[in-house]
C-alpha cells in the first residue's frame, strides 16, 4: 500500500518561502506512469493543484503559480518537495501531496488514488 507524508514548518512569515517535503513509502516516485503533486485547500475554498513531478523528473505547474514554484525530487530517499517563494496570507491552506495515476487518464483527468493526510501551513507575521 502507498503511503504519503508531508512535513515541513506550519507556519511562515509573509514574503518567505514555504517548503514542503512529501515522503514516499510502499513505490518508487519513479514508476512509470504516476505524477507527484501537489494539492492545497484554503479555508472554505475548494482544492486548487498546484503541480506536479512526473516519474521521469519532468515538471509543470499550476500558470498562475508558475512563477513562484519548484518541484524536485530526491529518488534516493523517495521524496519531493515544494517550495512557494514570496508567500501571502492568501497562500494560507491545507497542503496535500497525491499521486496522480496515469494509467487511468492523462493529465488532467487523472484520478488522485493516494494521498497524504495534509498539513496546515499559515502564512502570518
Amino acid at each position: 500500500q502507498v503511503q504519503l507524508q508531508e512535513s515541513g514548518p506550519g507556519l511562515v512569515k509573509p514574503s518567505q518561502t514555504l517548503s514542503l517535503t512529501c515522503t514516499v513509502s510502499g513505490g518508487s516516485i519513479t514508476t512509470n506512469f504516476y505524477f507527484w503533486s501537489w494539492i492545497r485547500q484554503p479555508p472554505g475554498k475548494g482544492l486548487e493543484w498546484i503541480g506536479y513531478i512526473g516519474y521521469s523528473g519532468s515538471t509543470y505547474y499550476s500558470p498562475s503559480l508558475e512563477s513562484r514554484t519548484s518541484i524536485s525530487r530526491d529518488t534516493s530517499k523517495n521524496q519531493f518537495t515544494l517550495q512557494l517563494s514570496s508567500v501571502t496570507p492568501e497562500d494560507t491552506a491545507v497542503y496535500y501531496c497525491a499521486r496522480g495515476d496515469g494509467h487511468v487518464s492523462s493529465w488532467p483527468s487523472y484520478p488522485y488514488d493516494y494521498w497524504g493526510q495534509g498539513t496546515q501551513v499559515t502564512v502570518s507575521s
